[in-house]
């Protein structure tokens, strides 16, 4: 009965025209937008609408909720699932945004904070994403990263990894996988990854990824992700097994479509 509920609930939400003001935004804001083919960038925009409609979206210390904010923070988050099922995050019911860095001065267990350390006081925050609870985002970081990702940082795709590896019950940098064959790949690849990220950021020697991804296997997963969407094509030259990891778990191929655009 739920799922016939859904469903329905689904169709009169898909049934409204995407919006022409939506999808400039997204058009003039997220390039990886430009290497969709008509089908996927379809889907992509019934996915945004859906996923637009289905959460609770507030804005925090005084910032006014507007269609750019929920628009370009909901069109990274579900290009993320555009070839996986469409309940990939229905562990996601809220999203907090503020319109600038935030600080924490505690750190409660269930969470990941996004690009800081774990330690005593006052913390900057660009985003969390609890455990059983809403994601939290920064509105000037996803602009800016937003407008640059060819820095490799997203917190959206960040924040939004961290709620695909919460899915089976635990934040450890392991995804929902299909079978017995395809977790021993993932253990395989992203422990030989991670351990060399760990041991070059303790040498202090030069790395690809931002170091920020050797705190834990849960952030490395969530960097790694940030790259594979940003930085598609220098990913797969410097980590081609880890860049094949993350296609088959997102079942796209972000370095592929760069160079079709390309010679297009």
């Amino acid at each position: 009965m739920w799922h016939w509920l859904r469903d329905y609930r689904r169709k009169k939400i898909l049934a409204t025209p995407f919006p022409e003001e939506w999808d400039t935004l997204i058009q003039s804001n997220i390039q990886y937008y430009q290497h969709l083919n008509k089908e996927e960038k379809k889907r992509l925009q019934d996915l945004i609408q859906i996923f637009i409609a289905e959460k609770y979206w507030e804005g925090c210390n005084g910032l006014e909720m507007t269609d750019e904010i929920r628009v370009l923070i909901a069109a990274h988050a579900c290009l993320m699932i555009l070839a996986l099922p469409n309940d990939y995050y229905r562990n996601v019911e809220t999203i907090y945004v503020y319109p600038t860095t935030i600080f924490s001065s505690e750190r409660p267990l269930g969470y990941f904070e996004f690009r800081t350390t774990p330690v005593r006081g006052p913390m900057p925050i660009l985003g969390e994403a609890h455990h059983s609870g809403p994601v939290v985002l920064v509105w000037d970081a996803v602009k800016r990263e937003t407008r640059h990702p060819e820095q490799g940082h997203n917190v959206v795709y960040h924040e939004f990894a961290h709620k695909l590896d919460m899915l089976d019950g635990s934040a450890d940098g392991t995804p929902l996988l299909a079978t017995h064959e395809e977790y021993q790949r993932w253990c395989d690849v992203c422990s030989e990854e991670y351990l060399e990220l760990c041991a070059k950021v303790e040498r202090g020697k030069p790395t690809f990824f931002d170091d920020y991804g050797a705190t834990n296997e849960a952030e490395f997963f969530a960097v790694v992700t940030e790259y594979f969407f940003c930085k598609p094509e220098k990913m797969q030259h410097h980590h081609p097994k880890l860049y094949q990891v993350l296609k088959d778990f997102y079942r796209q191929d972000p370095a592929q479509r760069v160079t079709n655009n390309q010679q297009a």
